[in-house]
């Protein structure tokens, strides 16, 4: 059972990706270029995200999940140098090729080899960042 809502959970973030224009690389650079020919529309996409977690935290508290596990704890409030130097990151690879995770592994069906390349190095980066960040902490201890 928790394999089927997790296939349904999936394929309901996959098709809000392709609605909202989020695997449109265009739009989404488009969104960044603030001093350009500036796109709002994905203002609504973020906050359609952000405004039904913020309840959904509230909800969470004292529940467990239905289908068993634990719901994840509120992140950090302070900001520490793991979250800025990930974001930077996040940010500049979002910027400069118009994807983040989620719309790069929808785009791998229909991106051509761009989408794949992408797709290698975000993964490439995702083996690269554990042993960095133990590294990162070593030099900062």
């Amino acid at each position: 059972m928790r394999l089927l809502f997790a296939l349904i959970s999936g394929g309901l973030f996959g098709a809000g990706l392709l609605v909202s224009g989020m695997v449109d690389t265009t739009k989404v650079q488009g969104w960044l270029d603030v001093f350009g020919a500036w796109d709002p529309t994905l203002a609504f996409v973020l906050g359609g995200a952000i405004l039904p977690m913020a309840v959904a935290w509230r909800f969470t508290v004292g529940r467990a999940p239905k289908l068993g596990g634990t719901f994840p704890p509120k992140p950090e409030p302070r900001l520490g140098h793991n979250l800025v130097v990930g974001s930077l990151l996040f940010g500049a690879g979002w910027g400069l090729a118009g994807l983040c995770p989620g719309p790069a592994l929808a785009s791998v069906s229909f991106g051509g080899w761009g989408g794949l390349v992408f797709l290698a190095a975000m993964l490439a980066g995702m083996a690269v960042a554990p042993p960095a960040r133990r590294w990162v902490d070593a030099m900062a201890a």
